[in-house]
Formats: C-alpha cells, sequence, structure tokens
C-alpha cells in the first residue's frame, strides 16, 4: 500500500520574530531552501542595516534608488494597502518610529523616546514613488515595511514550498493544500483552532513589541503608538498580504467600526478589547 506523505516542520529565527515552514510531501532540504531565501530577502528589506535595500533608499534624500523585483512589488503594495485601508496602513512610518525609541531591534533595547517629534504621517502617495526598477522617497520621510513584508513574503514562501505547505513568519501566516489530514492546516489564532485551505491569517496587536508605555503600532492620524479600544485583531483572508492589512486597518479604526469592516473583508476574525483605554 502507497505511504502517506509525511509531515515535515522546520523552525528557525528570522526578521526578529521566531518563523516556522510546514510541508506534507516536501523534503526537509526544501525547508531549508525556504529558511535561506527568508534570510536573504530579510537583509534587503530590513531597516535596521545601513547597506539594506530598504535603507539605502530611506538615506537617499529624494534621489531614485534602483531596487529588487521585490522590493519593487513590495512598494506597489504598500500603495495599494494605504489605498484600501483609507490610509491606515501606511509605511511612511519610520520617523515616528525614531520618536518612539525604536531605533534599533528590540534585542538590542529601545533608546530614548522623543515624542515631540512625532508628527501625522503624510500620505504615502505624496512621498513615494515608485517605476520599474527604482524608488523614489520624498526628503525628511522613511518606509518601514513591517507586517506588510511579512505577509507578503508568508504568501510567496508558501508558494515556493509546494502544493500542500504552510509558512508561518511571526504569526503572518500562509496556508496551501489541504493539510496534513486533508482536512486542513489547524492554526491556532486567538485562543481557537481554525483550518487553513488556501487562506492566510494575520495578528494586529499592540501587546507585542512592546517597552514601558510604548509599543510600535502607530495611529497615522497622530504619529503615536495606538490607543483605539482594541489591544488585538486576528483575521483570516484570502492571502497572508491581506490578512494583515485588514487586521492592522481593523484595530486602528477602533471596536466601534472594527466588526462592520471585518464583516465585510475578512473570512473569520476575533477583536481582544482594551479595558479603560483613551483614544489617541
Amino acid at each position: 500500500m502507497p505511504r502517506n506523505p509525511r509531515l515535515e516542520a522546520h523552525h528557525f529565527e528570522a526578521l526578529g520574530t521566531n518563523c516556522s515552514l510546514f510541508g506534507v510531501g516536501i523534503s526537509r532540504d526544501r525547508l531549508l531552501e525556504g529558511e535561506l531565501w527568508v534570510r536573504r530577502l530579510g537583509a534587503r528589506l530590513t531597516r535596521f542595516s545601513p547597506d539594506s535595500e530598504l535603507s539605502r533608499l530611506n538615506a537617499a534624500g529624494g534621489r531614485w534608488v534602483a531596487v529588487s523585483a521585490e522590493t519593487e512589488e513590495l512598494l506597489r503594495l504598500s500603495l495599494r494597502a494605504f489605498e484600501t485601508s483609507g490610509g491606515l496602513v501606511n509605511v511612511a512610518v519610520l520617523p515616528s518610529m525614531l520618536a518612539i525609541g525604536y531605533t534599533r531591534t528590540l534585542s538590542s533595547g529601545a533608546t530614548p523616546a522623543t515624542l515631540g517629534r512625532a508628527r501625522r504621517l503624510p500620505p504615502l502617495p505624496s512621498v513615494l514613488t515608485v517605476r520599474r526598477g527604482g524608488a523614489r522617497l520624498e526628503p525628511g520621510s522613511g518606509i518601514d515595511l513591517g507586517g506588510i513584508a511579512k505577509g507578503w513574503m508568508a504568501d510567496r514562501l508558501r508558494e515556493r514550498l509546494g502544493l500542500n505547505a504552510l509558512a508561518n513568519l511571526g504569526g503572518d501566516l500562509s496556508a496551501g493544500g489541504p493539510g496534513p489530514a486533508g482536512d486542513g492546516w489547524p492554526v491556532g489564532l486567538a485562543g481557537v483552532t481554525v483550518m487553513l485551505h488556501d487562506h492566510g491569517a494575520a495578528t494586529s496587536s499592540v501587546l507585542r513589541r512592546r517597552w514601558a508605555a510604548l509599543h510600535h503600532v502607530i495611529n497615522p492620524r497622530t504619529g503615536l503608538p495606538a490607543a483605539t479600544g482594541l489591544d488585538e485583531v486576528s483575521v483570516v483572508a484570502r492571502s497572508g498580504f491581506d490578512a494583515e492589512v485588514i487586521a492592522k486597518t481593523a484595530l486602528l479604526v477602533g471596536p466601534d467600526v472594527a466588526r462592520s469592516y471585518c464583516a465585510s473583508n475578512a473570512l473569520a476574525w476575533r477583536l481582544e478589547p482594551t479595558r479603560g483605554w483613551e483614544a489617541a
């Protein structure tokens, strides 16, 4: 009798977070190749290395910078995310990240905050222009691709791995195929197990990457850490990228609007409210 394809798993740390790759009928070597792809691309997209593509763009001072096809695609998707989220998902967030002290990887510790320098974020299309093979940022602007990059990378990685695979990059998930038992990939999301089959999932939270009274989710309307009445939003959508955008948008619009927004845009969702909140 034919043997059932074996489930392979591979865990590693990259992109400043914990990552996991799973595949049915996929060799461990292929999962290792997936890790190397994450590391190579992550090195291009990090803002913490002065030699990365993203850092060169941020430092260009209004000049055109050559970018790879992957970076170009991500920048174009960032512009799309800005439009579809009504401006709430805005990667032109680097000045605010620096103002709150997120100037280096959190494993090295946050630096002193200078909140007086935080400003309302500019509309992304007003500061970012993308053309084939190149991009330009207005002087004084800066980009942090953050969760958008992880959601997109999870989708691309899952496609690279094969027909029955799951990529989890720090909670940005992309799952394809019927899973190990044929009924989808079981994923724990906000305390509930959901079965994903050609779906993505993501959680946007103010409870992670937190130090002192600050966190990394910026309200683009103020340039300061968001306090909208929601601590966490988890969603399932058609892709990891879509799930990331929907989750962050829902977190930023707050509880009064998030339910109807998720009902219109997500396949499944869960909202975790904040007790005793004051909006920023």
